[in-house]
């Protein structure tokens, strides 16, 4: 039994060459989407642009901060001074309005505040989220209420009420995007994540190579990182990859309404908040800041949707062969039926022999009917 239980012990923790292949097997599947794969060159350039803030507004030698009062009209009531909003070999995308700070390097940076808030709530929401619903799932009866109704409650939060209420009381001085990051994590996402993850390990306690390195005596902490935390890998990246693009729209909300991220920190939402009332006059200042976040969005729930299906082998041929009528037919044509090669393979029985014996000749039976006839005529007389 000790031996039984040594063999698989080692078959499950032995995983490098099953990792090697899933990792091949997934990237196979994710190239034969080019929408995904065109989806992640979108978000890789935003975060290549996000690190390189610093470089890129160098380059253009602007800041995000400093004023330009002198490229607004101020008998206008501040627009821009010139065509595109002041666009200029000096100032690539124009200037704020009112302001005249730099919009190039207001974006730039604003990519900076936006997806490392999404991506540093994200992290958060999983970690937590993981944490509990493997202690639920693993945990005895008591436990696992206890942690279930904790999470029941927060899933029930609305974020945006919730998010109002803790920003209002937190004092200036905290850093607002750590505040915002923590308040869209601990108050939405992680609940869900918890969910999911107390369910998958609901399933994978009871298979026999997690019982088998439990009843070996690995404690319980042991057996939840080394046997399920692998089969839980798939389903929390996928949950991740669409958890991102929500947090950013999370972020520019909580920005637009006035209690995200303070000026002078540049963000996109905050940049929407203040472009209401110029979209007629500069709408160049409204347009960016928006097409951003579109873009960014778009771009993440593409790719998320990509990955899901990259690591979800059903949904993967789903997509490959389809479920349509006309698939089907083509499925059918193309599948040859069962035993048919056979048959026309096996001859059937005398057919040889009988096109070996060669067929009698119709005139010669004719004549010799006829022969048969007058020699009975003859014998007659």
């Amino acid at each position: 039994m000790s031996e039984a239980l040594a063999a698989v012990e080692t078959a499950g923790t032995d995983t490098s060459v099953p990792a090697v292949s899933g990792a091949r097997q997934f990237w196979r599947r994710l190239r034969a989407q080019r929408a995904a794969l065109v989806a992640a060159a979108v978000v890789a350039l935003l975060v290549l642009v996000a690190l390189a803030a610093p470089l890129l507004t160098a380059l253009e030698g602007q800041d995000p901060t400093t004023y330009h009062p002198t490229l607004i009209d101020s008998a206008r009531g501040g627009v821009p001074i010139g065509s595109l909003g002041g666009a200029s070999a000096d100032h690539w995308l124009g200037v704020e309005p009112q302001t005249g700070r730099d919009m190039f390097a207001r974006l730039v940076y604003g990519a900076r505040v936006s997806l490392g808030v999404s991506l540093g709530a994200t992290l958060v929401q999983v970690v937590f989220g993981v944490v509990m619903g493997v202690a639920a799932g693993l945990g005895n009866r008591w436990v696992d209420l206890v942690l279930s109704r904790i999470t029941d409650i927060f899933i029930s939060m609305p974020l945006m009420i919730m998010a109002l209420a803790l920003l209002a009381v937190v004092p200036s001085g905290f850093p607002r995007p750590v505040l915002v990051a923590l308040i869209i994590s601990v108050v939405s996402g992680w609940s869900t994540t918890a969910k999911m993850a107390r369910a998958q390990t609901l399933a994978l306690k009871n298979l026999d190579y997690v019982s088998a390195s439990r009843l070996s005596g690995w404690s319980t902490w042991r057996t939840a990182v080394r046997e399920l935390l692998p089969g839980l890998a798939a389903p929390v990246i996928t949950y991740a990859a669409l958890l991102i693009p929500q947090n950013i729209s999370a972020e520019a909300a909580l920005s637009f309404l006035g209690v995200g991220v303070k000026p002078p920190t540049p963000s996109w939402g905050q940049m929407l908040t203040s472009a209401d009332v110029w979209y007629q006059a500069a709408p160049q200042y409204l347009l960016l800041p928006a097409l951003a976040l579109f873009a960014t969005v778009f771009a993440m729930t593409v790719f998320g949707d990509g990955v899901r299906v990259a690591l979800d082998p059903r949904a993967a041929s789903r997509l490959r062969v389809g479920t349509g009528r006309k698939r089907e037919t083509r499925a059918e044509r193309a599948v040859p039926k069962p035993g048919a090669d056979a048959e026309r393979a096996v001859a059937k029985p005398g057919a040889d022999a009988e096109r070996a014996v060669p067929k009698p000749d119709a005139a010669a039976v004719a004549e010799k009917t006829e022969n048969r006839v007058w020699a009975a005529k003859e014998d007659r007389a």
